[in-house]
């Protein structure tokens, strides 16, 4: 009688190890492939072979001396660190004000927010890019993608808001006691409390513009001097159709920042994630 329920706790043992051992497999072999064929020679490459007979470290070097491939860098740096910048800078107080403010009209300017959530970029790209364009000729750069974060991302705020509603009201209060406004309440007190949520909404909005295609394609298009490593990354392969080796290495490069950052504040991102569903 003993035996059974030791014999299902090692069954059940080894079918939820061999379930995550696939799902890593599954996950990990497309970045293993393109690593592996990244190092191929041109030759090997266009051939069969999944394993490189030399490890041709080269075409790292090749795709960095690609005209444009440096400015592609920077570009995406430039967008993907302004854009998490402006996006913190002008959500935290919308989501702080939602969260823990009364005033009137709270329920329908967080319905607002949702409704903004629901609504495709494509549907108003047109009139945006009239402005930018034919108004305020901006169009050729970045300043188009840029701009606008720093006017509130509904879909950070939202996320913000949910984590805040979990931060002790009381907390707040005994500040405010102490003599401290709302501008300190809100820097000294729950900017503080609020790291993983805002770690969360940061990595969010960095992934974001770091892979961004639709807003360089429409915006940047007519300047290559201001292409990001997603656009680029295009007329890349287009420039470099049949040397996959390359293609390989530079989609390697361009996926490598993500993959650091998701790892280095993997644990912040979880806790943020997973504390936004507590309070409704």
């Amino acid at each position: 009688m003993r035996k059974r329920p030791a014999s299902k706790a090692a069954l059940q043992w080894i079918a939820v190890h061999t379930t995550a051992v696939a799902a890593a497999l599954f996950f990990t072999l497309p970045f293993v492939f393109v690593f592996l064929t990244s190092v191929m020679s041109d030759e090997q490459a266009l051939s069969g072979d999944l394993w490189p007979h030399e490890w041709d470290w080269s075409n790292y070097a090749a795709v960095f001396r690609t005209p444009g491939f440096l400015d592609w860098w920077r570009n995406s740096l430039l967008y993907a660190g302004l854009g998490t910048l402006f996006t913190l800078c002008s959500s935290v107080p919308v989501a702080y004000a939602l969260a823990k403010f009364r005033f009137r009209g709270r329920r329908t300017a967080m319905l607002l927010v949702i409704a903004t959530m629901m609504l495709p970029p494509q549907v108003v790209v047109i009139p945006m890019y009239l402005v930018w364009a034919q108004q305020l000729h901006l169009a050729g750069s970045l300043w188009p993608l840029v701009i606008p974060m720093a006017f509130g991302d509904a879909y950070s705020i939202f996320l913000l808001r949910q984590f805040l509603l979990t931060i002790p009201t009381e907390y707040l209060e005994a500040a405010r006691l102490d003599g401290c406004g709302e501008l300190r309440v809100l820097l000294r007190v729950v900017v503080p409390m609020a790291r993983p949520g805002i770690a969360a909404v940061a990595l969010f909005q960095f992934f974001y513009c770091w892979n961004d295609y639709f807003g360089p394609q429409i915006y940047t298009a007519q300047n290559p001097g201001a292409w990001t490593l997603s656009y680029g990354l295009e007329s890349f392969k287009s420039a470099h159709s049949v040397d996959w080796n390359l293609t390989m290495a530079a989609t390697l490069l361009v996926m490598a920042p993500v993959v650091l950052v998701f790892f280095l504040a993997q644990k912040a991102f979880v806790e943020g994630v997973t504390l936004t569903g507590v309070k409704g």
